[in-house]
């Protein structure tokens, strides 16, 4: 993630989802769940970015990129823990479905009214990799985030001054809340996914 002020926007999010931070050098900071990458929070004015697993390091519409290196969280990754990336959305108004699988080999199929999940066979059996949701406004992916008892979490947004944006609900992926922090980097938390994805894992 990319924001005006990294270190309060690490120390929020880290307040939040149970971060421990690490600094790095150049004013970044980094975001761990036990052994294992959660978020790299940077100065900027971009907000989330993903990355996706592929062959070839290349980018990619809208705020992603595919990236080489071993994938940290997705479906054949280690089950979610409080805290780590659980799924990612794109919110867009004009959807270019066709796009997507192009460049990442994906399958998308209608699961609910306006939400495509895509699915992917890199490694094996099809399983749900992203989803995409019609919404106007800003073209973006949207990080899930999980954790266990959303009602608690959203509580401690407002306490740490981010912003409940949409309060806790039931959706097709799980029940989630969407938050912002208070430099920006709006994100979706999702309670006790089952796996990547919440309800589309397996």
């Amino acid at each position: 993630m990319s924001v005006a002020e990294p270190e309060s926007s690490v120390d929020f999010f880290a307040g939040v989802l149970g971060w421990t931070v690490i600094a790095e050098p150049g004013g970044s900071f980094s975001g761990w769940v036990g052994d294992r990458l959660a978020a790299q929070i940077v100065a900027g004015d971009q907000g989330w970015a993903v990355f996706f697993g592929g062959d070839e390091v290349r980018e990619l519409k809208v705020n992603s990129s595919v990236d080489g290196g071993r994938v940290l969280h997705g479906p054949w990754a280690p089950p979610p823990r409080s805290g780590e990336p659980c799924w990612v959305e794109l919110s867009t108004g004009s959807p270019e479905d066709g796009y997507w699988c192009g460049e990442l080999g994906w399958v998308s199929r209608d699961a609910a009214e306006d939400l495509v999940v895509f699915t992917s066979a890199r490694h094996g059996d099809a399983r749900a990799v992203a989803g995409r949701v019609l919404a106007e406004g800003q073209e973006r992916w949207r990080p899930f985030f999980a954790v266990d008892d959303l009602e608690a979490v959203v509580a401690r947004v407002s306490e740490l001054d981010g912003r409940v944006l949409l309060e806790p609900a039931t959706v097709p992926t799980g029940r989630v809340a969407s938050i912002e922090g208070p430099h920006g980097g709006s994100c979706v938390l999702l309670e006790k996914p089952a796996g990547w994805g919440g309800a589309w894992a397996g």
